[in-house]
């Protein structure tokens, strides 16, 4: 290296952010997903045996995918080829391609091809990369922060092994912070600056387990220092971080998880996690009539008459939501999600009818009864239709024994919680009744 190329990479070097600058250099420095990265786990086992497959690294920002992918380029004995799925088309694609199967044909060695922001290339740009990957011509590493089986091709998906990327823990992104801060070369420890807990504890907790935002934040804190001041007190730390866009995929997996999370935690009776996804959802933007939608359902299906007041509240809210819109539709919506939350619970009304379906769908059909059939038209008499039919107001408890089905058949079963002990303690009377009549002979 020329004396001036060695001042330009310097230069280059310099001019870098502080997150890349601190990018890991070795395994070792790697911090965060040891679940697959830690010793003996499986991409650690891959990286040493210089066996890596295809891979794909999902995960939120600031988790390290990128900085693993120049890892795997240092610590394989391949060619280390890059592209942004953003900016490259297909022409530079198969540029790619073409000399990764060159390079093997003259030389023997492979091409490990790290494509960043896989997800934004399309089926066919995707369905290029398939034939290179299965045959072993180059080693693929993707990385998504979208869902990979929402996001790319079945083929690819089958032909890659996928690794998804965790937030760091606090105590992972302090570590990076006093690191960034001692490191003489790459980091602040020529300055002489020092950060008292409260700041960096302030920012490893807010980063969100993002380590670029929270080294950035610690970039700006340091550099925006008055002069002469050499230690960054709590004060400097939140003014030198923004609030974090929450991360919300309207078509993709946050919109399903955050849903699931909060249809579980109402079924699951916690009104606190129930009213955080609440939130988390509407301040994400979620469409609220998506969430009143949710809420009714739940009430119906994970309640039901264990306390039929829920899809009362639910129904209200949901009408409450188109009348009012955002803001004001949170307070109905939340009022909905915490009456549901610790409504007593029962899932037999979606029970019994999912049990009726089956039957129905799997050609189990059974004929209307004939006293149940239709008497009122013409020549319905003649046909015995609704002979011996009883009404059940000429009873004097409103209730006959009577054949509804023509099979023995059981769909509803009541929990023994909340309203629906009482519906049960009535089934169970007179289902008694019923048996009893059978058992004399009577109808069943």
């Amino acid at each position: 290296m020329t004396l001036f190329a060695k001042h330009e990479q310097t230069e280059r070097e310099r001019a870098k952010p502080l997150a890349a600058r601190m990018r890991p250099r070795t395994l070792d420095e790697f911090v965060g997903q040891q679940h697959f990265l830690g010793e003996g786990k499986l991409l650690r086992r891959m990286l040493q045996a210089d066996r890596l497959s295809s891979v794909i690294f999902y995960g939120p920002p600031g988790t390290g995918k990128t900085s693993l992918a120049e890892l795997i380029a240092n610590h394989s004995s391949s060619h280390f080829a890059r592209l942004n799925a953003a900016a490259a088309g297909v022409k530079e694609l198969r540029e790619v391609l073409d000399g990764a199967r060159d390079r093997l044909a003259n030389s023997g060695k492979r091409t490990v091809l790290f494509i960043d922001e896989l997800h934004r290339f399309n089926k066919s740009q995707q369905d290029v990369l398939l034939p290179d990957v299965e045959n072993g011509v180059i080693r693929l590493v993707g990385a998504t922060t979208a869902n990979p089986f929402f996001s790319l091709v079945s083929p690819l998906i089958s032909r890659s092994q996928v690794f998804e990327f965790q937030p760091l823990t606090p105590d992972d992104v302090l570590g990076l912070l006093r690191r960034a801060l001692a490191d003489p070369e790459r980091g602040f420890g020529q300055h002489g600056v020092t950060a008292t807990d409260e700041a960096l504890d302030f920012l490893a907790d807010i980063s969100d387990g993002d380590a670029r935002r929270a080294l950035n934040a610690l970039e700006i804190g340091v550099l925006s220092l008055p002069t002469g001041a050499r230690e960054l007190d709590l004060a400097v730390a939140q003014e030198s971080i923004q609030k974090k866009a929450i991360r919300y995929d309207a078509d993709g997996d946050d919109h399903y998880d955050a849903a699931s999370a909060l249809i579980k935690s109402m079924r699951g009776s916690d009104p606190d996690a129930a009213t955080y996804w609440l939130a988390r959802m509407l301040e994400a933007g979620e469409d609220p009539r998506f969430l009143a939608r949710r809420i009714v359902i739940a009430a119906a299906e994970d309640v039901g008459n264990a306390d039929p007041q829920a899809l009362v509240v639910a129904v209200a809210a949901a009408q409450a939501t188109e009348f009012v819109g955002l803001p004001e539709c949170r307070i109905p919506l939340v009022q909905a999600v915490t009456y549901v939350a610790l409504a007593p619970k029962s899932n037999a009304s979606i029970n019994a009818i999912d049990a009726a379906l089956d039957d129905v769908r799997g050609q189990r059909l059974v004929p209307v009864p004939v006293h149940l059939r239709d008497a009122h038209y013409p020549g319905a008499k003649r046909m015995g239709h609704g002979e011996g039919y009883k009404y059940s107001h000429n009873s004097p408890d409103g209730f006959v024994v009577q054949d509804y089905l023509g099979v023995d058949r059981s769909y509803y079963e009541p929990v023994n919680r909340g309203f629906e002990a009482e519906l049960l303690k009535r089934l169970d009377e007179w289902r008694a009744r019923r048996r009893a009549e059978s058992n004399r002979g009577g109808e069943t």
